[in-house]
């Protein structure tokens, strides 16, 4: 596991899962929010955005959890040896973005852009969940089965498997 991409839905979680992994594995972590969006929420040009996630899966070791583009994900998807899928109910990603949405208030959410604005992207990520379940989380579990055979692929389908994935690679990283 030296390049891996965590995606799914908004709110599932990924940001989390995405840092217990890189505390496990020390892995360099990449956010996409944070390579999309400025400090204060205003976004990147597209080139620069483009410029920096292509130079990223040029390297030899990361995690990059989020979305940023159909282009982008699925580039990373290729260029990934292993490949998580957030894929929870959408009750739970509905709940997990009021949560975030109730914290931020009190504390900027870990891994988003200094000042980013929380209601109006905790709003984007309401709108966003179930177009995201209809479209491409069929893409996404299409790209899981037929990555199977070349790749490490994992498929998180709640909160308990989310933990005993990141149980289990604790302690395959202790054995190491």
């Amino acid at each position: 596991m030296r390049r891996v991409a965590i995606f799914g839905n908004a709110g599932g979680g990924k940001s989390t899962l995405a840092r217990r992994l890189a505390a496990t594995t020390g892995l360099p972590l990449h956010a996409v929010d944070r390579m999309r969006f400025r400090d204060g929420g205003g976004p990147v040009p597209e080139a620069e955005y483009l410029s920096r996630h292509a130079e990223l899966l040029r390297g030899e070791a990361w995690i990059i959890e989020g979305f940023g583009s159909v282009e982008t994900a699925f580039a990373r998807f290729d260029s990934a040896d292993t490949l998580i899928h957030v894929d929870l109910p959408l009750i739970l990603h509905r709940w997990w973005v009021t949560k975030r949405l109730i914290k931020g208030l009190f504390v900027q959410p870990e891994g988003w852009p200094a000042r980013s604005p929380i209601w109006r992207s905790s709003l984007s990520s309401y709108r966003v969940i179930g177009p995201c379940d209809r479209h491409l989380t069929p893409r996404y579990r299409r790209v899981i089965q037929e990555m199977a055979g070349t790749k490490r692929v994992h498929s998180l389908t709640s909160p308990a498997a989310i933990r005993r994935f990141i149980d289990a690679v604790a302690q395959e990283h202790r054995r190491v």
